[in-house]
């Protein structure tokens, strides 16, 4: 699913006629892949849960998982899976933060005396199942960037006037801006820090 839909776009730009969906919904694409490139995120996940494997022992520190993406819904967590698959239950572990979406690490309870744990293969050693994003729909502030920045894609294409031109000792160069200044203030919160 789209952060924008093509109405919210045609709106944004004050377009009363229906023509030029296609290339509407093309620039609404290109604008959210290029959110996603930015912040290192994604912000919808697709109604199909995903397993994703961890290492034990690389991703694992004691009793807390670090998660190499964005979870937002968890449907499985399996420990040992490479031998025997263990499942610990919700009341086993806790998400890092508590509360809220993402979450970026599980960490198990005290109380339990499963652990992060494999047979033969680390690489194959636990494994998360869920929907592997920033929420289960984009927040209001990404919705707004993404018709924003579809609508400057879209006015990009008759004007030059978004284009940022330098003068090096009068060699004039005309370079395209990239992501508008007030497009990347509604998105910097959001970046991730990959290490």
């Amino acid at each position: 699913m789209a952060y924008t839909t093509e109405s919210a776009v045609r709106t944004y730009l004050g377009i009363t006629t229906t023509g030029d969906a296609t290339l509407l919904t093309s620039l609404i694409t290109r604008a959210q892949a290029a959110i996603d490139t930015y912040t290192q995120r994604t912000f919808e996940h697709s109604s199909v849960a995903v397993t994703r494997y961890f290492t034990v022992g690389e991703d694992t520190y004691g009793r807390v998982l670090v998660l190499d993406a964005d979870l937002c819904s968890i449907t499985n967590v399996i420990t040992d899976a490479d031998g025997t698959p263990t499942t610990i239950t919700s009341t086993e572990y806790f998400t890092y933060p508590r509360n809220i979406t993402p979450y970026s690490e599980i960490r198990l309870a005290g109380s339990t005396t499963k652990s992060w744990t494999y047979t033969d293969d680390p690489e194959n050693g636990v494994y998360i199942t869920g929907k592997w994003s920033y929420s289960s729909s984009a927040p209001d502030d990404i919705v707004h960037a993404c018709t924003r920045l579809s609508a400057y894609y879209f006015r990009q294409k008759d004007a030059q006037v978004f284009d940022v031109t330098a003068i090096p000792d009068a060699g004039v160069i005309t370079m395209p801006q990239g992501i508008p200044a007030d497009v990347k203030l509604l998105l910097d919160p959001y970046r991730r820090i990959v290490i």
